[in-house]
């Protein structure tokens, strides 16, 4: 196992006893230990994050009464996503139960930035603000807070990220997959999501006053 991660390791084993072991009939092989952990965890997290994603949607609908808003907001989850596998892939680290349970924490803090911008945006429309405008401007005085979200959970992850002490296996993926993915989402949330909210997001107010100014 040294310097491997498991589930190769089990599947090279797997592959070998196929091939070169005749088992009599009535017998199987089975894995257990570490693995057998692994493999009642992910069935585990397949439940999990989907159903944490559904309440994440769900709670962004309560809070704006619009699904257009909620879906906006929910792209940071792909945005977020796009970085925590790049940064995986970069330091080599296989996916795992603890970089499933990163992801979970990552989209958490991706939605929030995302919850930030389009809520001040929200604010400055009812205050008689022109939609693009208000999104122009939110994401410019919005910008310090969510830099310093993601920078703040970015260099709390960051000792367990470079850690080889013993254990630091299991702390690596989460905190890459948590570091990698606020950078992308980050950069995405100011420059993307804006462009997206100017096309899509306008609040039914702002949508009537725009109907009412091309009449």
């Amino acid at each position: 196992m040294r310097g491997r991660d498991l589930l190769s390791v089990v599947e090279e084993v797997r592959s070998a006893i196929t091939s070169k072991v005749k088992l009599p009939t009535g017998y199987r092989a089975e894995y257990g230990g570490q693995f057998e952990h692994y493999t009642a965890a992910r069935s585990r997290l397949v439940v999990v994050v989907p159903l944490a994603l559904a309440l994440i949607l769900f709670l962004l609908w309560l809070a704006f009464r619009s699904i257009r808003a909620a879906a906006l907001i929910f792209l940071n989850v792909p945005f977020a996503t796009i970085g925590g596998v790049v940064a995986l892939w970069l330091r080599d680290i296989p996916f795992s139960i603890s970089a499933g349970v990163g992801f979970i924490a990552l989209f958490g803090v991706a939605v929030l930035n995302g919850l930030v911008l389009v809520s001040f945006a929200r604010h400055l429309e009812e205050a008689g603000a022109d939609h693009v405008s208000a999104i122009r401007q939110a994401a410019e005085l919005r910008l310090r807070p969510v830099l310093m979200t993601a920078l703040v959970a970015s260099l709390g992850f960051l000792p367990m990220a470079l850690s080889s002490a013993p254990g630091s296996e299991v702390q690596r993926p989460p905190a890459t997959v948590v570091i990698g993915g606020l950078f992308t989402a980050t950069l995405l949330t100011m420059f993307v999501l804006p462009v997206l909210y100017a096309y899509f997001g306008a609040s039914p107010k702002a949508s009537a006053q725009i109907a009412l100014d091309r009449t």
